[in-house]
């Protein structure tokens, strides 16, 4: 659910409270070590107030006591290092004067610091420094350099009948699989909002409700990032527990851009988005299915898309190496027919770079897409994916795009919808709790519709290491 990847849950908030509770208190859960998280925020180091659990080297910042008679006063630091390394030898399949072969390291560096007043409140700040180094083409998401990443206040409270977070100032947040909602942990540059946030979670229920600007990315000088009213997003959410543990939600959104530009509108647009999903799991199966629509206007047009996803999985846990095939089907509009007065390209709003692969050869617009794989258990640390992709445009009137909604030149209106093929090898390696390394692989296989617009084959290779502290 998007609480446990974008949110601080109401468990852990429960858990904090739990770990000032009084010694005798039966129910009481004993303080652990909190684990590095991808979204340094959801950290809470509060258990370090206990001297036995502080076992690891520079403890003493992760949590710096600032009153001698309340362990909830506290301040805390922290340091993130992601290096990757990748080759591409044909961005946009080759097509393009501005898509050479390219081979460049990527560098995000993030420090933050932590300040808790007390149970209820904190501040939480980060910056980063952001490189794309060699990068022959530099964009938005690739650098960012020496600016403020996040910075936000925040009121948590437990009450008899629920918990209330609220959150004001630069912010992240993600929603289920992060296809349309997402933190954009893939590309170098994450995604931010300057928002203000409320939720309140009540037994099985959570309700949320934002409004946001997105962060829009600069790397002329430092600290120049900065949100405009060219482009907002508001959501109204609500999310439930249904047949147990699984996850049942539902949300509204609206999405406008007042600079919108697609190849047959543009203008203001201003979308009307209504999503649904499910997911869960039982016994040795796991699914997740989502749909979303899009209605509204850009400039004197009219807005109808689609986009529908699911994966489903089954894992054979007695058997070695715990094998896990699984399919995913993904399917999103196009438009159909320039000049009718309909836009029917899917807007896929703030898409995550690894929900299909980390080589950025697939946008979800106009798209269908099938991949099945297999997920094998090398250790207890080491994770293998073994993937094939097979894609299709929706429709022969629009593009073929690629990540996160860029048309390939020459594609639109084209005959044949079969896009190409890819195969996808990824390795992850948790090294240790602070240390963790990846390598993927893909080789994309095009079709005659992007060879005869100039394109070819394409072949993508990125290793990464990532350091937490």
């Amino acid at each position: 659910m998007a609480w446990r990847r974008g949110a601080l849950s109401a468990v852990s908030v429960l858990l904090a409270v739990a770990g000032g509770a009084r010694a005798d208190d039966a129910a009481k859960v004993a303080p652990k070590r909190p684990s590095i998280m991808s979204n340094r925020w959801q950290e809470d180091w509060s258990a370090l107030a206990d001297p036995k659990l502080r076992t690891e080297p520079f403890d003493d910042l992760k949590y710096i006591p600032l009153s001698p008679t309340d362990s909830n006063i506290y301040l805390s630091f922290g340091l993130t290092l992601r290096e990757r390394f990748e080759v591409v030898d044909a961005p946009a399949f080759g097509i393009g004067r501005n898509n050479p072969r390219d081979s460049y390291l990527l560098q995000r560096l993030q420090l933050h610091a932590d300040l808790h007043l007390n149970k209820d409140w904190r501040i939480f700040t980060q910056i980063e420094d952001v490189r794309a180094i060699d990068k022959k083409v530099i964009g938005p998401a690739d650098e960012n350099p020496l600016d403020l990443r996040l910075a936000f206040v925040e009121y948590v409270h437990a009450f008899d009948t629920g918990a209330l977070k609220a959150r004001a100032g630069r912010q992240e947040f993600a929603f289920d699989l992060q296809r349309f909602v997402s933190n954009r942990d893939g590309p170098n540059v994450r995604q931010a909002f300057d928002a203000a946030w409320v939720d309140w979670e009540s037994g099985p229920w959570r309700f949320i409700g934002f409004v946001s600007r997105p962060v829009q990315y600069f790397h002329e000088r430092p600290f120049d990032d900065r949100s405009k009213t060219d482009l907002e997003f508001h959501t109204l959410r609500v999310e439930r527990h249904v047949l147990g543990e699984n996850e049942l939600s539902a949300y509204y959104s609206i999405f406008i851009d007042r600079t919108a530009s697609y190849l047959d509108a543009s203008g203001i647009e201003a979308r009307h988005i209504f999503d649904a999903r499910f997911a869960g799991a039982l016994n040795d199966f796991d699914w997740d299915a989502e749909g979303m629509l899009q209605v509204g206007s850009i400039g004197d047009k009219r807005i109808s898309a689609w986009a529908l996803g699911g994966r489903l999985g089954y894992t054979f846990s007695a058997a070695p190496l715990r094998p896990r095939p699984g399919i995913q089907f993904d399917a999103a509009s196009g438009d159909r027919k320039r000049g009718d007065g309909v836009l029917g390209t899917f807007n896929p709003l703030f898409p995550n770079g690894y929900y299909f692969t980390l080589a950025g050869f697939t946008g979800h617009s106009n798209l269908i897409h099938l991949k099945p794989s297999v997920t094998l258990k090398l250790a207890d640390n080491v994770t293998l994916l073994t993937a094939g992709g097979f894609q299709w445009r929706e429709t022969t009137g629009d593009a073929v795009y690629t990540f996160p909604s860029v048309p390939v030149a020459g594609t639109a209106g084209a005959p044949g919808r079969w896009t190409g093929a890819y195969g996808q090898l990824r390795v992850d390696w948790a090294v240790t709790a602070n240390l963790a390394a990846a390598v993927e692989a893909v080789h994309f296989g095009t079709s005659e519709v992007i060879r005869r617009a100039g394109g070819h084959d394409s072949d993508y290779l990125g290793a990464e290491i990532k350091l937490a502290w």
